[in-house]
Protein backbone atom coordinates (compact mmCIF):
# COMPACT_ATOMS: atom_id res chain seq x y z
CA UNK A 1 0.00 0.00 0.00
CA UNK A 2 1.38 3.40 -0.92
CA UNK A 3 2.29 5.99 1.67
CA UNK A 4 -0.61 8.20 0.49
CA UNK A 5 -3.05 5.51 1.64
CA UNK A 6 -1.54 5.31 5.12
CA UNK A 7 -2.05 7.51 8.14
CA UNK A 8 0.58 7.72 10.88
CA UNK A 9 -0.93 7.70 14.34
CA UNK A 10 0.97 8.12 17.59
CA UNK A 11 0.95 4.99 19.74
CA UNK A 12 -0.41 6.85 22.77
CA UNK A 13 -3.23 8.37 20.72
CA UNK A 14 -4.29 4.99 19.39
CA UNK A 15 -4.08 3.45 22.87
CA UNK A 16 -6.24 6.22 24.30
CA UNK A 17 -8.85 5.78 21.56
CA UNK A 18 -9.06 2.01 22.08
CA UNK A 19 -9.31 2.31 25.87
CA UNK A 20 -12.06 4.92 25.64
CA UNK A 21 -13.97 2.90 23.04
CA UNK A 22 -13.83 -0.29 25.09
CA UNK A 23 -14.84 1.54 28.26
CA UNK A 24 -18.15 2.55 26.62
CA UNK A 25 -19.22 -1.10 26.87
CA UNK A 26 -18.85 -1.16 30.66
CA UNK A 27 -15.48 -2.89 30.58
CA UNK A 28 -13.18 -2.16 33.51
CA UNK A 29 -10.25 0.22 33.09
CA UNK A 30 -7.78 -2.63 33.59
CA UNK A 31 -9.43 -4.91 31.02
CA UNK A 32 -9.75 -2.05 28.52
CA UNK A 33 -6.04 -1.33 28.92
CA UNK A 34 -5.14 -5.02 28.56
CA UNK A 35 -7.11 -5.32 25.33
CA UNK A 36 -5.92 -1.99 23.91
CA UNK A 37 -2.29 -2.85 24.60
CA UNK A 38 -2.58 -6.16 22.78
CA UNK A 39 -4.26 -4.58 19.74
CA UNK A 40 -1.97 -1.55 19.49
CA UNK A 41 1.21 -3.54 20.10
CA UNK A 42 0.21 -5.81 17.23
CA UNK A 43 -0.22 -2.77 14.98
CA UNK A 44 3.23 -1.46 15.96
CA UNK A 45 4.67 -4.70 14.65
CA UNK A 46 2.96 -4.22 11.30
CA UNK A 47 0.50 -7.11 11.75
CA UNK A 48 -2.53 -5.00 10.90
CA UNK A 49 -4.94 -7.90 10.36
CA UNK A 50 -4.85 -8.70 14.09
CA UNK A 51 -4.53 -5.24 15.62
CA UNK A 52 -6.97 -2.38 16.05
CA UNK A 53 -8.80 -3.38 12.88
CA UNK A 54 -10.59 -5.88 15.14
CA UNK A 55 -11.87 -3.22 17.55
CA UNK A 56 -15.20 -2.47 15.87
CA UNK A 57 -16.06 -6.17 15.69
CA UNK A 58 -15.21 -6.62 19.35
CA UNK A 59 -17.35 -3.61 20.29
CA UNK A 60 -20.27 -5.04 18.34
CA UNK A 61 -20.13 -8.35 20.22
CA UNK A 62 -19.54 -6.68 23.60
CA UNK A 63 -22.57 -4.47 23.06
CA UNK A 64 -24.64 -7.38 21.76
CA UNK A 65 -23.89 -9.59 24.75
CA UNK A 66 -21.99 -12.35 22.97
CA UNK A 67 -18.89 -11.20 24.83
CA UNK A 68 -19.25 -10.12 28.44
CA UNK A 69 -17.45 -6.81 29.15
CA UNK A 70 -17.46 -7.70 32.83
CA UNK A 71 -16.46 -11.34 32.37
CA UNK A 72 -13.81 -12.49 34.84
CA UNK A 73 -11.74 -15.52 33.76
CA UNK A 74 -11.46 -18.03 36.59
CA UNK A 75 -9.41 -21.12 37.32
CA UNK A 76 -11.69 -24.16 37.27
CA UNK A 77 -9.11 -26.73 38.29
CA UNK A 78 -5.36 -26.74 38.67
CA UNK A 79 -2.21 -28.48 39.83
CA UNK A 80 1.32 -27.25 40.57
CA UNK A 81 2.24 -26.98 36.87
CA UNK A 82 -1.10 -26.82 35.06
CA UNK A 83 -4.50 -25.16 35.10
CA UNK A 84 -7.76 -25.02 33.17
CA UNK A 85 -9.43 -21.60 33.00
CA UNK A 86 -13.01 -20.71 32.09
CA UNK A 87 -12.80 -17.46 30.13
CA UNK A 88 -16.37 -16.50 31.13
CA UNK A 89 -16.94 -15.21 27.56
CA UNK A 90 -14.73 -12.19 28.21
CA UNK A 91 -12.64 -10.82 25.35
CA UNK A 92 -9.93 -13.24 24.32
CA UNK A 93 -7.18 -10.76 25.18
CA UNK A 94 -8.46 -10.55 28.75
CA UNK A 95 -8.60 -14.32 29.12
CA UNK A 96 -5.29 -14.90 27.35
CA UNK A 97 -3.30 -12.43 29.44
CA UNK A 98 -4.75 -14.01 32.60
CA UNK A 99 -3.94 -17.51 31.31
CA UNK A 100 -0.36 -16.71 30.30
CA UNK A 101 0.27 -14.94 33.58
CA UNK A 102 -1.02 -18.05 35.37
CA UNK A 103 1.37 -20.20 33.32
CA UNK A 104 4.26 -17.84 34.09
CA UNK A 105 3.52 -17.91 37.82
CA UNK A 106 3.38 -21.70 37.88
CA UNK A 107 6.47 -22.16 35.69
CA UNK A 108 8.46 -19.94 38.06
CA UNK A 109 7.86 -22.59 40.71
CA UNK A 110 7.94 -25.82 38.70
CA UNK A 111 9.98 -24.98 35.59
CA UNK A 112 7.28 -25.75 33.01
CA UNK A 113 3.55 -25.04 33.07
CA UNK A 114 0.58 -25.60 30.74
CA UNK A 115 -2.68 -23.65 30.98
CA UNK A 116 -5.79 -24.33 28.92
CA UNK A 117 -8.25 -21.50 28.35
CA UNK A 118 -11.76 -22.42 27.24
CA UNK A 119 -14.93 -20.42 26.59
CA UNK A 120 -13.15 -17.20 25.69
CA UNK A 121 -13.38 -14.69 22.87
CA UNK A 122 -11.25 -14.35 19.76
CA UNK A 123 -7.68 -14.04 21.10
CA UNK A 124 -6.23 -11.77 18.41
CA UNK A 125 -2.49 -12.11 17.86
CA UNK A 126 -1.22 -15.24 19.65
CA UNK A 127 2.33 -13.92 19.42
CA UNK A 128 1.53 -11.03 21.75
CA UNK A 129 0.67 -13.47 24.52
CA UNK A 130 3.78 -15.59 23.88
CA UNK A 131 5.83 -12.38 24.15
CA UNK A 132 4.50 -11.88 27.70
CA UNK A 133 6.47 -14.97 28.74
CA UNK A 134 9.64 -13.79 26.99
CA UNK A 135 9.41 -10.51 28.91
CA UNK A 136 9.77 -12.58 32.08
CA UNK A 137 12.78 -14.52 30.78
CA UNK A 138 10.67 -17.53 29.82
CA UNK A 139 9.98 -19.37 26.59
CA UNK A 140 6.31 -19.01 25.74
CA UNK A 141 4.09 -20.93 23.35
CA UNK A 142 0.46 -20.20 22.47
CA UNK A 143 -1.96 -22.21 20.35
CA UNK A 144 -5.62 -21.58 19.61
CA UNK A 145 -8.62 -22.87 17.70
CA UNK A 146 -11.35 -21.32 15.59
CA UNK A 147 -14.42 -22.21 13.57
CA UNK A 148 -13.33 -24.42 10.63
CA UNK A 149 -12.13 -22.45 7.63
CA UNK A 150 -9.15 -24.55 6.51
CA UNK A 151 -9.26 -27.54 4.22
CA UNK A 152 -7.46 -30.79 4.89
CA UNK A 153 -5.46 -32.26 2.01
CA UNK A 154 -8.08 -33.67 -0.36
CA UNK A 155 -11.16 -32.19 1.33
CA UNK A 156 -13.81 -30.15 -0.48
CA UNK A 157 -14.59 -28.00 2.53
CA UNK A 158 -13.12 -26.74 5.79
CA UNK A 159 -12.05 -29.20 8.47
CA UNK A 160 -10.11 -27.12 11.03
CA UNK A 161 -9.80 -23.46 11.94
CA UNK A 162 -6.87 -21.31 10.89
CA UNK A 163 -5.52 -22.34 14.26
CA UNK A 164 -2.64 -20.09 15.39
CA UNK A 165 0.70 -21.26 16.75
CA UNK A 166 3.14 -18.80 18.28
CA UNK A 167 6.31 -18.94 20.32
CA UNK A 168 8.65 -16.41 21.88
CA UNK A 169 12.19 -17.03 23.12
CA UNK A 170 13.98 -14.48 25.34
CA UNK A 171 17.29 -13.08 24.12
CA UNK A 172 19.03 -11.21 26.93
CA UNK A 173 20.99 -8.82 24.73
CA UNK A 174 18.43 -8.39 21.97
CA UNK A 175 14.87 -8.79 20.80
CA UNK A 176 13.05 -12.05 21.53
CA UNK A 177 12.78 -14.63 18.77
CA UNK A 178 9.09 -14.41 17.92
CA UNK A 179 7.05 -16.54 15.54
CA UNK A 180 3.30 -16.17 15.09
CA UNK A 181 1.68 -18.12 12.27
CA UNK A 182 -1.69 -19.41 11.24
CA UNK A 183 -1.65 -23.09 10.35
CA UNK A 184 -3.51 -22.08 7.22
CA UNK A 185 -1.52 -20.95 4.22
CA UNK A 186 -2.61 -17.44 5.20
CA UNK A 187 -4.75 -15.89 7.92
CA UNK A 188 -8.36 -15.36 6.91
CA UNK A 189 -8.03 -11.68 7.75
CA UNK A 190 -5.45 -11.31 5.01
CA UNK A 191 -7.88 -12.76 2.47
CA UNK A 192 -10.54 -10.25 3.55
CA UNK A 193 -8.04 -7.38 3.46
CA UNK A 194 -6.68 -8.27 0.03
CA UNK A 195 -10.16 -8.73 -1.41
CA UNK A 196 -11.35 -5.42 0.06
CA UNK A 197 -8.36 -3.67 -1.50
CA UNK A 198 -9.11 -5.26 -4.88
CA UNK A 199 -5.87 -7.24 -4.91
CA UNK A 200 -5.50 -10.59 -6.66
CA UNK A 201 -5.61 -13.59 -4.32
CA UNK A 202 -2.56 -15.86 -4.82
CA UNK A 203 -3.48 -19.40 -5.98
CA UNK A 204 -1.87 -20.89 -2.86
CA UNK A 205 -4.28 -19.23 -0.42
CA UNK A 206 -7.72 -20.72 -1.10
CA UNK A 207 -9.34 -24.05 -1.95
CA UNK A 208 -12.55 -23.77 -3.96
CA UNK A 209 -15.75 -25.80 -3.51
CA UNK A 210 -14.41 -28.38 -5.96
CA UNK A 211 -11.36 -29.08 -3.77
CA UNK A 212 -8.96 -27.25 -6.10
CA UNK A 213 -7.12 -23.92 -5.68
CA UNK A 214 -8.97 -20.70 -6.56
CA UNK A 215 -7.97 -17.03 -6.83
CA UNK A 216 -11.52 -15.72 -6.27
CA UNK A 217 -11.42 -14.03 -2.88
CA UNK A 218 -15.17 -13.38 -2.95
CA UNK A 219 -15.78 -17.10 -2.40
CA UNK A 220 -14.24 -17.03 1.09
CA UNK A 221 -15.56 -18.06 3.57
CA UNK A 222 -18.96 -19.33 2.37
CA UNK A 223 -17.79 -21.27 -0.69
CA UNK A 224 -14.02 -21.55 -0.32
CA UNK A 225 -11.67 -22.78 2.38
CA UNK A 226 -8.21 -21.62 3.31
CA UNK A 227 -5.46 -23.94 2.13
CA UNK A 228 -3.48 -25.61 4.93
CA UNK A 229 0.04 -24.28 5.42
CA UNK A 230 2.56 -26.55 3.67
CA UNK A 231 -0.09 -29.13 2.86
CA UNK A 232 -0.24 -32.09 5.22
CA UNK A 233 2.35 -30.48 7.54
CA UNK A 234 0.15 -27.48 8.27
CA UNK A 235 -2.86 -29.76 8.62
CA UNK A 236 -1.01 -31.78 11.25
CA UNK A 237 0.06 -28.67 13.16
CA UNK A 238 -3.47 -27.28 13.03
CA UNK A 239 -4.75 -30.52 14.54
CA UNK A 240 -2.11 -30.26 17.29
CA UNK A 241 -3.36 -26.74 18.09
CA UNK A 242 -6.93 -28.06 18.29
CA UNK A 243 -5.87 -30.76 20.74
CA UNK A 244 -3.88 -28.48 23.08
CA UNK A 245 -6.34 -25.58 22.99
CA UNK A 246 -9.70 -27.34 22.98
CA UNK A 247 -9.63 -31.12 23.36
CA UNK A 248 -7.37 -31.21 26.43
CA UNK A 249 -9.06 -28.45 28.50
CA UNK A 250 -12.57 -29.50 27.47
CA UNK A 251 -13.45 -26.55 25.27
CA UNK A 252 -15.55 -26.22 22.14
CA UNK A 253 -14.06 -28.05 19.14
CA UNK A 254 -14.19 -27.34 15.39
CA UNK A 255 -17.81 -26.56 14.43
CA UNK A 256 -18.78 -26.02 18.07
CA UNK A 257 -16.81 -22.77 17.91
CA UNK A 258 -18.78 -19.80 16.61
CA UNK A 259 -17.80 -17.07 14.18
CA UNK A 260 -17.09 -13.91 16.15
CA UNK A 261 -17.45 -11.88 12.95
CA UNK A 262 -20.55 -13.37 11.32
CA UNK A 263 -22.73 -14.92 14.03
CA UNK A 264 -25.39 -12.76 15.75
CA UNK A 265 -23.76 -10.38 18.23
CA UNK A 266 -25.57 -11.93 21.19
CA UNK A 267 -23.89 -15.31 20.72
CA UNK A 268 -20.57 -16.23 22.40
CA UNK A 269 -17.91 -17.60 20.08
CA UNK A 270 -16.49 -20.13 22.60
CA UNK A 271 -12.89 -19.83 21.41
CA UNK A 272 -10.12 -21.70 23.22
CA UNK A 273 -6.36 -21.44 23.63
CA UNK A 274 -3.43 -23.29 25.18
CA UNK A 275 -0.44 -21.65 26.87
CA UNK A 276 2.97 -23.06 27.73
CA UNK A 277 5.62 -21.30 29.79
CA UNK A 278 9.15 -22.67 30.24
CA UNK A 279 11.34 -21.01 32.86
CA UNK A 280 14.79 -20.92 31.27
CA UNK A 281 16.54 -20.22 34.58
CA UNK A 282 15.09 -23.40 36.12
CA UNK A 283 16.21 -25.68 33.31
CA UNK A 284 19.47 -24.14 32.07
CA UNK A 285 22.14 -21.96 33.66
CA UNK A 286 21.07 -18.48 32.52
CA UNK A 287 24.53 -17.44 31.33
CA UNK A 288 24.88 -20.68 29.37
CA UNK A 289 21.47 -20.27 27.71
CA UNK A 290 22.22 -16.64 26.87
CA UNK A 291 25.51 -17.60 25.22
CA UNK A 292 24.00 -20.51 23.32
CA UNK A 293 21.01 -18.60 21.95
CA UNK A 294 23.30 -15.75 20.89
CA UNK A 295 25.62 -18.25 19.20
CA UNK A 296 22.69 -19.76 17.32
CA UNK A 297 21.47 -16.33 16.17
CA UNK A 298 24.95 -15.30 15.06
CA UNK A 299 25.42 -18.56 13.17
CA UNK A 300 22.18 -18.08 11.25
CA UNK A 301 22.96 -14.44 10.49
CA UNK A 302 26.40 -15.44 9.19
CA UNK A 303 25.12 -18.23 6.93
CA UNK A 304 25.78 -17.86 3.17
CA UNK A 305 23.14 -15.72 1.47
CA UNK A 306 21.54 -15.94 -1.93
CA UNK A 307 22.28 -13.24 -4.48
CA UNK A 308 20.43 -10.06 -3.64
CA UNK A 309 19.88 -11.00 0.02
CA UNK A 310 21.59 -8.69 2.49
CA UNK A 311 20.45 -10.20 5.76
CA UNK A 312 19.00 -13.49 7.01
CA UNK A 313 16.18 -12.72 9.40
CA UNK A 314 15.32 -14.44 12.66
CA UNK A 315 11.59 -14.89 13.30
CA UNK A 316 10.25 -11.59 14.59
CA UNK A 317 13.20 -9.49 13.46
CA UNK A 318 11.15 -7.54 10.93
CA UNK A 319 8.34 -7.03 13.43
CA UNK A 320 10.66 -5.63 16.12
CA UNK A 321 12.13 -3.23 13.56
CA UNK A 322 8.60 -2.10 12.65
CA UNK A 323 7.79 -1.62 16.33
CA UNK A 324 10.83 0.56 17.03
CA UNK A 325 9.92 2.84 14.15
CA UNK A 326 6.27 2.97 15.17
CA UNK A 327 7.12 3.89 18.75
CA UNK A 328 9.07 6.94 17.59
CA UNK A 329 7.39 7.95 14.31
CA UNK A 330 3.85 6.68 14.80
CA UNK A 331 2.06 3.65 13.37
CA UNK A 332 1.47 3.75 9.58
CA UNK A 333 -2.11 2.49 9.65
CA UNK A 334 -3.41 1.26 6.26
CA UNK A 335 -6.62 2.69 4.84
CA UNK A 336 -8.67 -0.43 5.66
CA UNK A 337 -7.67 -0.14 9.32
CA UNK A 338 -8.59 3.55 9.40
CA UNK A 339 -11.98 2.66 7.92
CA UNK A 340 -12.63 0.17 10.73
CA UNK A 341 -11.49 2.66 13.37
CA UNK A 342 -13.94 5.22 11.98
CA UNK A 343 -16.66 2.59 12.38
CA UNK A 344 -15.61 2.15 16.02
CA UNK A 345 -15.76 5.93 16.44
CA UNK A 346 -19.32 5.99 15.09
CA UNK A 347 -20.30 3.20 17.46
CA UNK A 348 -18.91 4.98 20.52
CA UNK A 349 -19.38 8.65 19.69
CA UNK A 350 -15.72 9.34 20.37
CA UNK A 351 -14.09 11.07 17.38
CA UNK A 352 -10.43 11.98 17.91
CA UNK A 353 -8.95 14.68 15.68
CA UNK A 354 -6.43 12.33 14.07
CA UNK A 355 -9.27 10.15 12.76
CA UNK A 356 -11.01 13.01 10.95
CA UNK A 357 -10.98 13.10 7.14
Amino acid sequence: MSQSNERRVAVNDLMDFCRRALATTGMSIDDAYTTADALVATDTMGVFTHGTKLLAGYLNRLRGGGYDPKGRPKIEREGPSWAVIDGETALGQVGSVFAMQTAIDKASKTGVAYVGLRNTGHIGAAGYHAWLAAQKGMIGMVVGNDIPSVAAPGSRGPVLGSNPLAYAVPVEDGDPILLDVATAAVAGGKVYAAHQRGETIPPTWLIGPDGHPTTDGSLYPKQASLAPMAGHKGYGLGLWCEILSAVLPGGAMTWQVGSWMFDPADQPSKHNAGFLAIDVATIAPPTDFTARIRSLINEIHASPKADGVDHLLMPGEREWSNRRQAMTKGIPLPADVIEKLRLAAEMTGYHPDWLAN
